[in-house]
């Protein structure tokens, strides 16, 4: 009964726009009077914000936002989608396959999707409008490319679980690589079936010269550097995760540097946009092991799993059941939230079950990426709405098709998990 007390109270918190990590504190805080007193609850109030912030791989969550910032101050940024259409513009849609091939390569060094979004909806969105493209085609896709930053390495929000889930940080960060390639894959076809069903809604494509492909590749060519030093360290493991996030830091401060857009002005933005990102997500952190705490004493994840057991349901449905919950929780919260609520409690559920933590972390972060693109929240939605100036209404109806198809590839990773573990498999 308490336990659904505090539940409850926080989901009113949460829906009151209470700031999430004080809906969190102030809730756990509470559960913990209620449980043992003031007395039992002060001291843990006391000793478990600042235990959870100790964490040393806690930095490369930093230092990913602080490269992600550098690199939207070099610029290169607005290559990308030159040399994606560059090299596949030429057959009909290119403009738009070129648009989830710049938003994959974006991702690969940047790690934010409504960074990813707000880009990409300043360049091959009205790139697309210009040549012809339907609002809805334009928008949805760019704003759908966009949720690709949280699953491709370096993606803030999968070092953010793997802290969470005291899982490997490395092998989460690569696990994310394959599957957002399949799903890009995806996107693309999914975009070429609403070409067959709306004639003249993606117009054909335009060439471009030998000379254009390769000058356009030579601009973009830095990027490959920032994903070398990043993804590259980690999986051939010259580099931890933190270290690996330090040099990505470095390296896009050099090419902020050689491309003569540093300025001290834009240097410290970059330095308190990063600052005021981790604040945030520092905050929600400590909250949540204040939480952590009395779901501890409640045994509520093994209460969880014995109701689970008794049930004898399938794991496969059980799954399927998770899989809805975390849709429905993206409707309303952003992953860090979603991620530092859940995952002690769900997380012990799943291995029961018999997946792997690294798996998992891949499936959860799908679904909740749905949240980016669907009402109420749906963030990358505002985010190309106010760059590109189409209604909102519309781009959440462009999206639509992409949510489609992100819940059909979450299903193929639940049906085969080895699609998710095949690159830290390799890794051995």
């Amino acid at each position: 009964m308490l336990l659904a007390i505090i539940l409850v109270t926080l989901i009113v918190l949460i829906m009151l726009r209470v700031p999430v990590a004080f809906s969190i504190l102030g809730t756990g805080f509470l559960g913990l009077v209620l449980l043992g007193g003031l007395g039992h609850a002060l001291p843990i109030l006391e000793t478990a914000p600042a235990t959870a912030v100790r964490n040393s791989s806690l930095s490369a969550i930093s230092l990913f936002m602080l490269m992600a910032q550098f690199m939207l101050m070099s610029g290169l940024l607005d290559s990308l989608f030159d040399a994606a259409r560059s090299l596949v513009g030429r057959i009909p849609g290119g403009t738009g396959v070129a648009s989830v091939g710049a938003g994959t390569a974006f991702a690969a060094v940047s790690g934010s999707s409504t960074a990813a979004a707000a880009t990409l909806a300043q360049t091959s969105t009205k790139r697309m409008l210009s040549e012809g493209y339907q609002q809805t085609v334009a928008s949805g896709l760019v704003a759908s490319v966009g949720t690709l930053a949280a699953m491709i390495p370096p993606s803030i929000i999968l070092v953010f679980y793997a802290i969470t889930a005291e899982a490997s940080v490395g092998d989460v960060l690569v696990a994310g690589f394959f599957p957002g390639l399949l799903i890009a894959i995806a996107m693309v076809a999914t975009m070429y079936v609403g070409m067959a069903f709306q004639k003249g809604a993606v117009p054909a494509g335009q060439r471009s010269t030998w000379a254009e492909k390769w000058k356009s590749l030579w601009h973009a060519s830095p990027l490959l550097f920032i994903f070398v030093a990043v993804v590259g360290s980690i999986f051939l493991g010259i580099a931890t995760p933190t270290e690996a996030a330090a040099l990505g830091a470095l390296v896009a401060l050099i090419l902020v540097v050689a491309r003569g857009r540093f300025t001290t002005q834009k240097f410290l933005v970059a330095v308190a946009e990063t600052v005021k990102s981790t604040a945030m997500i520092l905050a929600i952190v400590m909250a949540a092991h204040v939480l952590g705490h009395f779901l501890t004493e409640t045994r509520t994840a093994p209460k969880l799993v014995q109701a689970i057991e008794d049930s004898a349901m399938p794991a496969l449905l059980v799954m399927v059941l998770i899989a809805a919950f975390y849709v429905l929780l993206g409707f309303f919260m952003d992953q860090v939230a979603i991620i530092a609520l859940t995952v002690p409690i769900v997380l012990p559920v799943v291995e029961e079950l018999g997946y792997d933590a690294v798996w998992f972390g891949i499936f959860m972060i799908l679904l909740a990426e749905v949240g980016m693109i669907t009402p109420p929240m749906g963030l990358n939605v505002f985010v190309v709405s106010k760059s590109s100036g189409i209604p909102a209404v519309v781009v959440f109806r462009g999206a639509f098709p992409y949510v489609v198809v992100m819940l059909l590839m979450a299903m193929v990773f639940l049906l085969w998990p080895g699609l998710v573990m095949w690159v830290p498999n390799l890794m051995g």
